[in-house]
């Protein structure tokens, strides 16, 4: 039969399908599970006899989830032999898709051998083979195989790819989600770079399997040759780590552990690492936290945070953080309320850091509660706080701590807005051996009420043009309060250091903490100033100081808070355009007018060529823990085509005229390829962490890995 006209060919498709599920043997009778055919073509011939159907034309075969388009098709009932030819395509149900000049398949598609075959796989890696064998729909065993994640060149698709895998042979198991390699050579540009005789990574499907990953190999200035080969452990669905041993030419080997499990009702990330120095000895280090939910409103966890010595994490580069803190919790939340319970532990860093003087907190409490509205809108706020600081050497504080306030918002007639505050804090403390100026060493019970009352009030001004609207707002705060309550048998634990700027301006206690508070009658004005424009342009300016009745020595010298009238403290932003943003924070001298501190930064540029600076200044204040401070700071991205990007970045101490960090990338990246080169010279000295240059090479191969190398 041919030449059959279009409206007949779903019945004999049909027809043919049935055939095809039922006649594998005459007396055979079709599995109750088996699935149809379904087979469509411009001609279809079906010789009853021979048990033969033939298609030509636009072929179409389906079944199982399996599709098999072709040019011609021949099908033998009795051998249950499918013969397909003429750009013949299989997409598998995975996603993948094979693409032969010949196939010889059973009819359920599952088993056979192809020649001339190219497979595509669901992440888009090609391979290509000169033969091949199907068995069970899910095991390609292929010869003479060129495997690659790049595209061809549109103008020459001759030419070798970026890089390629060349194999003799390939299995690639979909039952195992696994690709074997056997005598295998990695190609670059067309060039053999290396050879493995086996080579195996996971087809796309996977998303984490047990294996090798890329090694690491480098030399530090420091440490000499580093060679690193992490291993990946897929321990279970939920659970894996990844464990790394590496040698160092000049301290010896040493091995870097990962874990994470994800629970039902949380997570945990742990980081640790050891290693044997020649003249530190044993020196290693752990790092992790972990989350649990506990139900809807409590959940606890903890951060961990250790290391052997004070300088192992900056010389062997995990981490630049000068204190380590670890930490369990619990904390709940419900409605308006929050509620907190913690513990902590510190492990200073610095050379001058005392162990016996770096306090235990055990236990910190908190909660706070904001009320529901009441009349007239007020509402009514809690914040309590219990707190306990143990020391092998200094001062041991308990304390307690609650404040209560009652918070009224209200319009005036002329459109003013205002927020009355009153509000009572008491706090107790138990302190042993608290040291203090002018008299001897304290120890025992001692305490504090201090209530308060505030006015905050603003008048905005609004103007709209159409295109831009502007607002001008004069803004107060009157704050009422005893004089002292800060007496010298108060320790001072969370408030040594704070910074007075625009931020805080019209807070009522600029201190970070309870430990300190602001006192006696005052006053905190200012002027705010603010334009939209159109497409997102903005620009805004504040400025303001703050008056007390009488000068206040618990602020120390040069702070600007410690005369009657503060220093000046102003900001700037203005942004145009996404292409400029330019941001000043200062504070002024009050008397000379000459600037105490001084923040500008500013980023400009589409994101194809981005360049960000900054200058910060600022004057060391009385019992601070922190120098005086002048730091430029530059940096720009750009990206020079569709492929390459590159970026530096310098930054230098005026203070001390002398750089501190020097850095410049470079990175190329297409559909299977990253590779970047990186340059870095630290100029930081701490006893055994010496200034050092890195130059650092990564190549990832998209599909296979990673392989990185640095130098130093």
């Amino acid at each position: 039969m041919g030449g059959t006209p279009l409206k007949y060919l779903s019945i004999i498709a049909a027809l043919i399908g049935h055939l095809w599920t039922t006649a594998v043997a005459e007396s055979a009778e079709p599995a109750e599970d088996e699935l149809p055919v379904l087979l469509q073509a411009d001609e279809l011939t079906y010789d009853r006899e021979l048990g033969v159907v033939i298609a030509t034309g636009n072929v179409e075969v389906s079944r199982e989830g399996r599709i098999l388009l072709a040019q011609s098709l021949t099908y033998d009932q009795k051998q249950d032999l499918l013969t397909a030819s003429g750009d013949v395509s299989i997409l598998e149900p995975s996603g993948e898709v094979v693409f032969a000049n010949y196939a010889e398949l059973t009819g359920d598609l599952k088993d056979g051998i192809v020649q001339d075959l190219s497979l595509i796989l669901s992440d888009g890696a090609r391979i290509a083979a000169a033969g091949g064998r199907r068995v069970g729909g899910e095991v390609h065993d292929l010869n003479k195989v060129v495997y690659s994640a790049c595209d061809l060149c549109p103008e020459d698709p001759a030419r070798p790819p970026l890089w390629q895998l060349k194999a003799i042979k390939v299995k690639h198991d979909q039952r195992d989600k696994l690709v074997e390699y056997r005598d295998v050579w990695l190609e670059v540009a067309g060039i053999p770079t290396l050879y493995t005789p086996y080579l195996s990574h996971p087809d796309p499907t996977v998303k984490k399997k047990t294996g090798l990953l890329m090694p690491t190999f480098g030399r530090s200035s420091d440490l000499g040759f580093i060679f690193r080969l992490p291993v990946f452990v897929n321990i279970s669905p939920s659970i894996d780590t990844t464990i790394t041993p590496f040698i160092t030419g000049s301290e010896g080997p040493g091995l870097i552990t990962e874990y994470r499990h994800h629970l039902q009702n949380g997570v945990v990330k742990l980081e640790g690492s050891v290693t044997e120095d020649s003249a530190e000895g044993f020196r290693g280090h752990i790092d992790g936290d972990g989350r649990f939910d506990i139900d809807d409103t409590w959940r606890w966890g903890f951060d961990v945070q250790r290391a052997t010595d004070d300088t192992y994490l900056r010389r062997y580069d995990f981490s630049s953080e000068s204190t380590l803190t670890s930490r369990l919790f619990t904390e709940g939340f419900r409605g308006r309320n929050y509620a907190r319970a913690e513990a902590l532990a510190f492990q200073g860093l610095e050379e001058e850091d005392d162990s016996g003087e770096i306090p235990i907190v055990l236990p910190l409490l908190e909660y706070n509660h904001i009320g529901q509205p009441g009349a007239f809108g007020s509402r009514t706020t809690i914040e309590a706080s219990g707190l306990a600081l143990t020391r092998t050497d200094g001062t041991d504080t308990r304390r307690l701590s609650v404040k209560a306030g009652w918070h009224l918002p209200f319009f005036g007639p002329l459109g003013d807005v205002y927020t009355l505050s009153a509000s009572v804090q008491g706090d107790a403390y138990h302190v042993e051996d608290l040291e203090r100026e002018d008299d001897e060493d304290f120890t025992g019970l001692t305490g504090r009420v201090i209530p308060e009352l505030s006015l905050n009030w603003r008048y905005p001004f609004v103007r709209d043009s159409g295109q831009v609207v502007q607002m001008i707002e004069p803004i107060a705060s009157f704050i009422v309060s005893p004089f002292g309550g800060n007496p010298d048998e108060i320790p001072n634990e969370d408030s040594l250091d704070f910074e007075f700027d625009d931020t805080n301006l019209f807070r009522s206690s600029r201190f970070t903490g309870v430990d300190r508070v602001e006192s006696g009658p005052r006053i905190n004005y200012g002027l705010k100033w603010s334009l939209f424009g159109p497409k997102e342009s903005r620009a805004s300016f504040l400025v303001g100081q703050s008056w007390r009745l009488q000068s206040d020595d618990t602020f120390p010298a040069d702070s600007g808070l410690e005369d009657n009238l503060s220093d000046i403290v102003a900001r700037v932003h203005i942004a145009p355009s996404r292409l400029l943003d330019l941001r000043y924070r200062t504070r002024i001298d009050k008397d000379e007018l000459t600037p105490r501190r001084n923040e500008l930064s500013m980023s400009a540029g589409p994101p194809a060529l981005r360049i960000s600076t900054s200058y910060v200044f600022f004057d060391t204040q009385e019992d601070s823990e922190f120098e005086a401070r002048q730091e430029v700071r530059a940096g720009v991205s750009a990206k020079l085509n569709r492929y390459w990007r590159t970026n530096g970045s310098f930054v230098y101490d005026v203070e001390a005229d002398e750089k501190r960090s020097i850095g410049a990338g470079l990175t190329y990246e297409d559909e299977c390829l990253v590779f970047t080169a990186s340059y870095r010279r630290n100029f930081f000295r701490d006893r055994d962490v010496e200034p050092d240059n890195t130059i650092l090479f990564r190549v990832l191969f998209k599909t296979l890995g990673e392989l990185n190398a640095q130098a130093g």
